[in-house]
């Protein structure tokens, strides 16, 4: 019946040989594991030789890129809902008829300082009055002062700046007279300084 001889009992391993080999083949495993399944796959290395042999730098990337796909997956409803959402607003926004333009400057003014160099410039202004300005200095920082003068002695500081580039704002007359900048550059350098206004005022004067 049979094709070759069966082994006898003494042939066949004992329960101690099995569960030895099967210990080792425990250890092996677990070994393995440690060493290259746990750093391969998930990053985790404890003893360190993942690490040595590149695996624990893989599993890291592997384990950064399903976070990041979870992640995404994650946001999908809401991109999708923000999606809509900024769909809506544009076909409103089409649907509203466009701002009229803001007014245009009314006088401009250049003026070349070069260092230790002063300018002063003034609006004639009665109390009350209120003018739109902004100046910028071109390559380079200036230290400017916002005052008016009027009859009488009359006189007031609204502002002091110092190493500047810029400033913007309305001016409201405190009295009839003369309000406007003063500037000085402290600087080594010439600076090109640019002076635009607009409102309420009746004459646009360099005093200095």
């Amino acid at each position: 019946m049979y094709n070759s001889d069966l082994p006898s009992r003494a042939d066949l391993p004992s329960t101690k040989q099995l569960v030895r080999s099967t210990l080792i083949a425990a250890g092996v495993a677990v070994v393995i594991l440690v060493t290259a399944v746990l750093p391969g796959e998930y990053g985790v290395d404890p003893t360190g030789i993942g690490r040595v042999l590149g695996l624990t730098q893989m599993g890291e990337v592997k384990q950064q890129l399903a976070a990041e796909a979870e992640a995404d997956a994650a946001a999908a409803p809401a991109v999708a809902e923000a999606e809509v959402a900024v769909e809506a607003v544009a076909a409103d926004v089409a649907e509203v008829p466009a701002a009229a333009p803001a007014s245009e400057w009314r006088d401009e003014v250049t003026v070349t300082l070069a260092p230790g160099e002063a300018a002063e410039i003034k609006l004639v202004m009665k109390a009350g009055e209120t003018a739109g300005y902004a100046w910028a200095a071109k390559s380079g920082a200036l230290n400017s002062d916002l005052h008016g003068d009027g009859k009488g002695g009359q006189a007031t500081s609204y502002r002091k700046g110092r190493a500047e580039s810029s400033d913007s704002g309305d001016l409201t007359a405190a009295f009839d007279g003369s309000h406007g900048w003063f500037w000085r550059n402290r600087g080594d350098a010439p600076v090109e300084l640019v002076l635009q206004v607009r409102g309420e005022y009746s004459q646009v004067k360099r005093v200095l």
